[in-house]
């Protein structure tokens, strides 16, 4: 099995051979555009090439920075939102236990992501007493839901450990300017470099999501070796022999034929957070300008036994990813029982991993002989080098169905709307462009 593998036989009633003919050069253009900088939005391309860059020192300053919060807390609050906040939380959920907290790192508490006034107060009531650093991501410093957490906090952090305060925030922020940046400065705290040229959605690879995640204990080197791996796979502009392309392709000719809603699908409950990670990047990527497909997610078996009635006999403009990892480390067995009340003694030679492996195939029988078209990625072992394979693979996939869907992936011109509604309400002078 290769590193990751795409299954397309469950399309065949859906994209034929000329369906896929009508991209072959629209790809070869694209790709060529993309890597020579000449694309559409090509100022944040800056995620392509970063796994192949040289970035020890960075990784190194990353590891002592860790260490020490390590070593004097035993809380990391990362505050940001959108961005700045879901690809690290998908990659430590993924990776991190069910239950109970291994004590040897501290926990990780998410801020900023909301404006919820109990979140916040609870959040401050549980901290109280506990021993607290904390990172804040945003390039400019103004985002309002990460700022008003990061001036509550501050000032916590302020009144409780005084002149100590600065040292236990670490800031993650653009290298030259912004009210963020300004704001280090002025009162030393360290901080870490967010790209000029990635944008929030492409930046869990940067030290965006590589700082807390090492505060965390993820193999921060296997994460990104793995997406490095991805990066010299899928170099390569030939449809047939590049997953992500196919993988984009096929979601374009499914587009193409009213499937207008992508369903990310899996059968482990801790790749929830990797669902919302891949709906903002496709969902923010492609939504513009009145097309995109619209990407949702669901997690197996819990919502087959909710939405999946209508997946199976619902209206029939859906489409389904089935994302699953053969090797998700801890299984189970079942006992044999005696009795056999529940009938179950015909699985005592079989475990829970096996069962649900089984129980993807069966799913996707199911749904595609029901009229849903169904595509199926997999990877050999829910591990950092797959997870940081998997997310090179979804960001160029992703790229590239938005320029075959003739939109820049990098820009989201839409979520400026909200924004500037709400500062109205809110009685903030909003700045015309």
């Amino acid at each position: 099995m290769n590193i990751l593998s795409l299954d397309t036989n469950l399309l065949s009633p859906y994209a034929t051979s000329s369906d896929k003919s009508f991209y072959k050069v629209a790809v070869q253009n694209a790709h060529s555009n993309m890597h020579a900088g000449k694309s559409i939005g090509s100022e944040y391309l800056g995620w392509l090439k970063l796994p192949l860059d040289e970035q020890e020192i960075l990784i190194d300053s990353i590891q002592d920075m860790a260490s020490e919060v390590r070593n004097c807390s035993s809380i990391l609050i990362v505050i940001g939102v959108g961005g700045s906040y879901l690809g690290t939380k998908a990659i430590h959920e993924a990776l991190k236990s069910y239950f109970g907290d291994d004590s040897t790192y501290p926990e990780i508490i998410y801020a900023g992501q909301n404006m919820s006034g109990a979140y916040l107060k609870q959040l401050l009531r549980y901290i109280d007493g506990k021993e607290v650093f904390i990172n804040v991501i945003s390039k400019s410093g103004t985002t309002t839901e990460p700022a008003i957490a990061f001036r509550v906090l501050r000032s916590y952090m302020e009144d409780r450990y005084g002149g100590e305060a600065n040292g236990r925030i670490v800031v993650t922020t653009d290298s030259e300017k912004g009210a963020l940046k300004e704001l280090a400065k002025e009162k030393g705290y360290r901080s870490f470099v967010i790209p000029n040229d990635i944008g929030g959605r492409y930046s869990v690879l940067t030290a965006v999501g590589i700082f807390p995640l090492a505060v965390a204990g993820v193999d921060i080197r296997a994460l990104l070796s793995g997406a490095k791996q991805a990066a010299f796979d899928l170099l390569g502009e030939d449809l047939e022999l590049n997953p992500a392309y196919r993988y984009a392709v096929a979601r374009q000719i499914l587009y193409a034929k009213g499937y207008t809603i992508e369903l990310l699908a899996s059968f482990e409950p801790s790749l929830q957070y990797f669902h919302e990670w891949w709906k903002q990047l496709f969902g923010e990527s492609e939504g513009k300008g009145k097309k995109g497909i619209f990407p949702a997610s669901v997690s197996f078996p819990t919502d087959l036994h909710s939405v999946g009635q209508y997946i199976q006999d619902g209206r029939r403009f859906l489409f389904e990813t089935l994302l699953h990892f053969e090797d998700v480390g801890d299984d189970q067995h079942i006992p044999y029982d005696p009795e056999d009340r529940d009938g179950l003694n015909y699985l005592v030679d079989k475990s829970l991993n096996e069962i649900n492996t089984i129980s993807k195939e069966g799913t996707a029988m199911a749904h595609s002989e029901g009229g849903v078209p169904v595509l199926k990625i997999e990877l050999a072992k829910l591990d950092e080098f797959h997870i940081g394979y998997l997310i090179y693979f979804f960001m160029k996939s992703c790229a590239m169905s938005a320029y075959l869907s003739g939109v820049n992936p990098f820009d989201q011109p839409g979520v400026e709307s909200y924004k500037n509604k709400m500062f109205e309400l809110l009685g903030k002078t909003v700045l015309s462009e």
